[in-house]
């Protein structure tokens, strides 16, 4: 059996590459660069975990449009990120606007021309910033996209494990797994090392408390 894995070297993403490794599955691991501000520290994580797995192919795509689309403070240096607030009632500035849409499509590509009959993606819906397009019902409805576009004889089923599932949970998951998480980037700040303040920090964080595990990544004091 073969999958192609999202991988963007961050702790949930490898977390499912080494879940799917574990379902038995040879793995094409892809990454995407679509202007994000620690597109380096990712590619680099993405890269080291892929090697570790022993993948059958690492796959990089640049996407530096979604630079010039904008609307995202991951992709426009000129936004500056949110910090983490639990009080926020609308989408923080870190939604990059439809951007799953335009990963899965590109895996579906790849996986359609490799012969894979899966598609691993890590997003989850229940401790998340909000975005729309990590919803049980968007996973759902791209299945359908995937059946309706690709060939006739093709069957690519999509897989989000972890969609209904915690970054708690996640994190259990992954220890059992021995993922390397001391080789994942969770930070959304282009720091030396990590903010703590943003909300990708604070989810991480909180997953490591809450399962009193130590986080192997460094932060900023």
């Amino acid at each position: 059996m073969k999958a192609l894995c999202l991988l963007s070297g961050g702790m949930d993403s490898s977390t499912l590459a080494y879940y799917a490794k574990k379902e038995g599955f040879s793995i094409y691991a892809l990454h995407l660069n679509y202007g994000q501000r620690t597109e380096s520290k990712e590619r680099a994580c993405a890269q080291k975990v892929a090697d570790l797995l022993g993948v059958l192919e690492f796959i990089e795509i640049n996407l530096e449009y979604f630079s010039r689309i904008g609307g995202s403070a991951l992709t426009d240096n000129q936004i500056d990120i949110d910090d983490f607030d639990p009080d926020l009632s609308h989408l923080p500035n870190t939604y990059v606007p439809f951007r799953n849409a335009n990963l899965l499509s590109i895996a579906t590509s790849f996986a359609e021309s490799r012969g894979a009959s899966a598609i691993f993606i890590g997003a989850q819906a229940l401790d998340y910033s909000g975005y729309p397009d990590c919803r049980p019902e968007f996973i759902e409805a791209f299945q359908r996209v995937i059946d309706l576009g690709t060939r006739d004889g093709t069957d690519i089923e999509l897989h989000a494990p972890f969609v209904n599932m915690t970054k708690t949970d996640i994190l259990k998951l992954g220890m059992r797994l021995d993922v390397p998480y001391e080789h994942t980037w969770s930070c959304y700040q282009n720091l030396e090392k990590a903010c703590g303040r943003c909300g990708a920090c604070h989810y991480r964080l909180e997953a490591f408390a809450a399962d009193g595990i130590h986080d192997p990544l460094k932060y900023m004091e």
